[in-house]
């Protein structure tokens, strides 16, 4: 055992004996701390396909294939270990150098592979989870399309990479939010908005996380939750609707929208209309950490547009 242990085992005398059974003393302490540690750390994880995963130690290589996951991970901490992320990740500017590996729902198998994580982050739409899996890959599939999503989130990433400010994230995050809320005046209380995050017009509706953004800022959608999160208006619902403010994703200095019937909405008319950019449009409908970012940009569009 001693010559396992990397002890040679010759004649000794009792001092020399001694100090060889202090030395087993601390290597033997020293390997059953290590193991204790090890033990105590494991964490398991049911992840949003009801699969429960297991990580014997913290994920150092990790590849994300959504953007939400993306900014979580840097959110609390750990951009570092980030080895590889999908093409849409951007945010913040320093995973922008990391290995692009596809689109997050049918991502380079290889690429993916070939960076040797120990973790990868993926969305439950994701056509590539199980064969991420069959390959050995420890996959986490996650949903995040709530605001109790994003909370979720933040705090199971949060255990899985031992990031132990999650909570005070999430906290600030929450925070965040109602402080843009009380700080808008009365007069936007109860106000209606349509939202346009494509053309079509494709609209956020109610039960959206946009739409859950905007309730929680004291606003009323024109899309009912019976609609669906993104459902396509015609411009007669539109119209009949008429909402106090209109919002338009990826627009920036383009034009606004030209349906037929817009230039008799009110919002139009009367030049309540809030036009965001590309950047903004993604700080806006990504559910993650920079909800509270988000709630800002809507807010100011409010007190802008509704004077």
């Amino acid at each position: 055992m001693a010559e396992f242990l990397g002890f040679a085992c010759t004649s000794q005398t009792p001092a020399s004996a001694g100090g060889s059974r202090a030395r087993l003393t601390v290597l033997f302490v020293g390997l059953s701390l290590l193991l204790a540690v090890s033990a105590a750390w494991a964490q398991q994880i049911t992840d949003d396909r009801g699969r429960v995963v297991t990580l014997t130690a913290v994920p150092q290589r990790i590849v994300s294939l959504l953007p939400s996951l993306t900014e979580t991970v840097c959110a609390l901490g750990q951009c570092q270990r980030l080895v590889g992320v999908d093409r849409h990740s951007d945010y913040p500017p320093q995973v922008r150098a990391l290995p692009q590996l596809g689109a997050g729902l049918d991502p380079n198998i290889e690429a993916v592979l070939a960076l040797k994580p120990d973790l990868v982050l993926i969305s439950v739409a994701s056509r590539a989870s199980d064969r991420l899996e069959a390959l050995g890959l420890k996959v986490v599939a996650l949903s995040t399309g709530s605001h109790a999503d994003v909370k979720r989130v933040v705090l199971q990433l949060g255990a899985l990479l031992a990031a132990k400010q999650a909570g005070a994230v999430w906290d600030s995050l929450d925070a965040a939010v109602q402080a843009a809320a009380q700080g808008l005046p009365g007069r936007v209380r109860g106000k209606t908005f349509f939202f346009e995050v494509s053309p079509g017009p494709y609209a956020a509706g109610s039960s959206s996380f946009i739409g859950e953004t905007m309730r929680r800022l004291g606003v009323s959608n024109v899309v009912p939750a019976q609609l669906g999160d993104y459902p396509k208006l015609s411009p007669e619902f539109l119209a009949q609707a008429d909402p106090d403010i209109v919002l338009v994703a990826n627009r920036g200095s383009q034009a606004e929208p030209a349906y037929p019937g817009w230039q008799s909405l009110r919002a139009v008319r009367q030049h309540r209309v809030c036009l965001f950019t590309r950047e903004q449009t993604d700080v806006l409908v990504r559910p993650g950490p920079r909800l509270a970012e988000a709630a800002r940009l809507l807010a100011g569009c409010l007190q802008e547009k509704l004077p």
